[in-house]
C-alpha cells in the first residue's frame, strides 16, 4: 500500500516540539525570547491546546516567573492561592491529621486549572510567533543519516483494515534543524527514541503511577477555597504505594484524584474502584455532599525521579518535560520542573542554531544538572524508593530521616531495581478483592465516567492499541493473572469475552481509550503497544480540569 500512497508534503522549521503542554509550550515560548528569528512550531494531538491536560493542580510558579515574570499583567490564570495544607493518615473509619511533610508545604503556590494554563501558555507563544497546529498526531520520527530531523503527523482517513477511505489524508512532514519531544509521559515516540538512541543505558528503570481524577462542583456553602488535603493508608494495604489529593479552587471546584504506584502485586487490584471507594471514607465524603461530577480522566505519571532521568539528547534533538521524566514525587508537583527543562533545552537549540547546527543540543544536560531542577530532584531522589523497600511505615520513617536529618545529602542513593510490569503475582496466589458497587451519586462505573470525559475516536480507524502477540493476551495474562488489563485500564478498553463457554478471547473497546498510556506500562510482557490515534481523538477536558 506504502507505493500507492501520495508523498507527504513537508513543512520546514528551525524547531519542531511535539505537544503542547507545560514544556512544550514553555520551551517554544523561551526560543522565541532568546533567538526571535527562529522559526518554531509546536504540533498538538489533543483537538485544541489544553484539551488533553487533565488538571486541577497545585502550581509552584518558580518556572513561570523565570519564564514570564509580568505573567499577573498578562492575565495568567492563576486565581487561587494555596491556604490550607492538610495530611491524613486514614484507617477504614478514622482519619487522623499528621505533620505536613515540608516538600508538600504550598506557600506562594496556586490552585490551577493546568488546561487553562496552557491554554494561556499557548496565547502567550502565538503572540510571539510561534506556529501551534492542535488535532495533528505525531506518529514518526523522521530520520536521515542517524540523525533526526523532524516528525511526520499521522495520516487522517484510514480504515479500520488499514486502507485509505474517502476522507483519507496524507499526513504531513515537519522538518526541522532540532526536534524537541515534549508529549508527556510514556509518549509513544519517545519511547521509541530511547530504544533507537539507547538512552536508558546506564539508567533505573522508570517507574510509574496511575492518576485517577474527577471534577466536582459543590455547594458554595461547602466550598473552602485554597485548601489542599492529601492522604495515605485506607483504602490502600501498606504494601501499596498511593494516596490521594482534594484541591478546593476556582468556582466551587473540588478536583479530586488517586494515586497508585505501579508497581503493585495483586493482579486483582482494580485503581479506578480503590478510587471509587475511597470517596465513600466518612472524613471524605462529607467533601462531595451536595455537589455533582462533571469530568473525569486518568493519565500514567513518572515517579523514578533522578535515576530514572534517561540520556536526554540525540543527534537532531532533545527529551523534555514528563517525556524524561522530572515530577518530584514527595512535592507531588512536576509542572514546574518539566517547565524548567523545556527553557532550558531551548536555550542549548539556540545556542546550537547560532553556532551552525551541531548533532546535539549539548549543553541542554549540563545546563540542567547545574539548575535547581537537579538539586530539587537529587534531594528527594531516595524518598519513593523507600516506600518499595521498606513498605509504608518504613517508607514514613525513613523519610523523616532523610528529610529532617541527612536534609537530602544522604551518601547512599537507592536503586529502582524493576519495570512495573515485572511486579505482578499469579492470580491464583494472590487474594481476591471484592469491590463495592457503584452507587450513581458518590461512586461510578467506568462506562459512565468515561462519557463525562469527552472521549471520542473515529470509529473507522485502526485500532490504536495493538499486541505484538494476540496469542499472549490469553496464554500469559488470561492463564496466569486473569487479565489484568481488564482492571487496571481506567476506562474500560480490555475485555474478556467468552469465558464463560471456554473460550476466552480479548476484546478491545479502543474507543474509551483515555489516553493514560497505563496498559503500555503494567502489560506482563510488554505485549500492549499504545500508539497514536487520528489526531483529535481522546478525550476532550474542559477548562476547569
Amino acid at each position: 500500500m506504502d507505493e500507492e500512497l501520495p508523498p507527504r508534503e513537508a513543512m520546514e522549521f528551525d524547531v519542531v516540539i511535539v505537544g503542547a503542554g507545560p514544556a512544550g509550550l514553555a520551551a517554544a515560548i523561551r526560543l522565541k525570547q532568546v533567538a526571535p528569528d527562529a522559526s518554531v512550531c509546536v504540533v498538538e494531538k489533543g483537538g485544541e491546546v489544553g484539551a488533553h491536560i487533565l488538571s486541577g493542580a497545585v502550581l509552584e510558579p518558580r518556572a513561570l516567573n523565570e519564564l514570564i515574570p509580568d505573567w499577573q499583567a498578562h492575565g495568567a490564570p492563576l486565581e487561587t492561592p494555596a491556604a490550607d495544607d492538610r495530611f491524613l493518615y486514614l484507617t477504614a473509619s478514622r482519619a487522623y491529621r499528621l505533620p505536613t511533610p515540608p516538600q508538600m508545604h504550598n506557600h506562594g503556590n496556586y490552585i490551577v486549572s493546568l488546561g487553562n494554563v496552557c491554554r494561556w501558555l499557548g496565547q502567550q507563544a502565538e503572540a510571539l510567533g510561534v506556529e501551534i497546529y492542535p488535532g495533528f498526531a505525531a506518529a514518526e520520527v523522521l530520520e536521515e543519516d542517524g540523525r533526526v530531523v523532524g516528525v511526520a503527523t499521522g495520516d487522517m482517513g484510514v480504515g479500520k483494515d488499514g486502507e485509505p477511505t474517502g476522507n483519507y489524508q496524507r499526513g504531513m512532514e515537519l522538518r526541522a534543524a532540532y526536534t524537541l519531544f515534549a508529549e508527556g509521559c510514556r509518549g509513544s515516540l519517545s519511547k521509541r527514541l530511547m530504544q533507537r538512541f539507547n538512552l536508558r543505558d546506564g539508567h533505573d528503570p522508570q517507574t510509574y503511577a496511575i492518576g485517577i481524577k474527577e471534577l466536582w462542583e459543590i455547594p458554595a456553602a461547602n466550598h473552602k477555597p485554597g485548601l489542599v488535603e492529601h492522604s495515605i493508608g485506607w483504602p490502600l494495604p501498606s504494601d501499596v504505594y498511593g494516596g490521594s489529593f482534594l484541591y478546593h479552587f476556582g468556582n466551587n471546584l473540588i478536583s479530586y484524584g488517586f494515586v497508585i504506584g505501579l508497581d503493585y502485586a495483586n493482579p486483582w487490584l482494580s485503581p479506578f474502584d480503590e478510587m471509587q471507594r475511597f470517596k465513600t471514607h466518612p472524613e471524605i465524603r462529607k467533601h462531595f455532599e451536595g455537589g455533582r461530577r462533571i469530568a473525569y480522566g486518568a493519565r500514567a505519571l513518572n515517579e523514578g525521579g533522578l535515576q530514572s532521568i534517561p540520556k536526554l539528547t540525540f543527534p537532531g534533538g532533545a527529551l523534555i518535560g514528563c517525556a524524561a521524566g522530572f515530577v518530584n514525587v514527595p512535592k507531588i508537583k512536576g509542572t514546574h520542573t518539566a517547565m524548567k527543562s523545556g527553557m532550558l533545552a531551548a536555550e542549548a537549540v539556540a545556542e546550537a542554531l547560532a553556532g551552525g547546527r551541531p548533532a546535539e543540543p549539548a549543553s541542554y544536560e549540563a545546563s540542567l544538572r547545574s539548575s535547581w531542577v537537579w538539586e530539587e530532584l537529587s534531594a528527594v531522589r531516595n524518598i519513593r524508593p523507600s516506600f518499595a523497600r521498606f513498605g509504608m511505615w518504613g517508607g514514613l520513617a525513613y523519610s523523616a530521616l532523610d528529610t529532617y536529618v541527612l536534609r537530602g545529602k544522604a551518601p547512599w542513593t537507592f536503586r529502582h531495581a524493576h519495570a512495573d510490569n515485572t511486579t505482578l503475582t499469579d492470580a491464583s496466589a494472590a487474594p481476591r478483592i471484592e469491590y463495592p458497587k457503584p452507587d450513581g451519586t458518590l461512586t461510578f462505573d467506568k462506562l459512565s465516567s468515561v462519557f463525562i470525559s469527552n472521549t471520542n475516536h473515529e470509529e473507522d480507524q485502526p485500532v490504536h492499541l495493538r499486541l505484538r502477540d494476540p496469542q499472549t493476551a490469553i496464554a500469559v495474562n488470561w492463564e496466569k493473572y486473569r487479565s489484568p488489563e481488564t482492571r487496571y485500564c481506567p476506562a474500560g478498553v480490555y475485555e474478556i469475552v467468552g469465558a464463560e463457554e471456554g473460550a476466552p478471547a480479548l476484546q478491545i473497546n479502543a474507543q474509551n481509550c483515555v489516553h493514560c498510556k497505563t496498559c503500555d506500562i503494567k502489560d506482563p510482557t510488554q505485549n500492549i503497544d499504545w500508539a497514536t490515534p487520528e489526531g483529535g481523538g481522546g478525550p476532550s477536558y474542559p477548562g476547569g480540569m
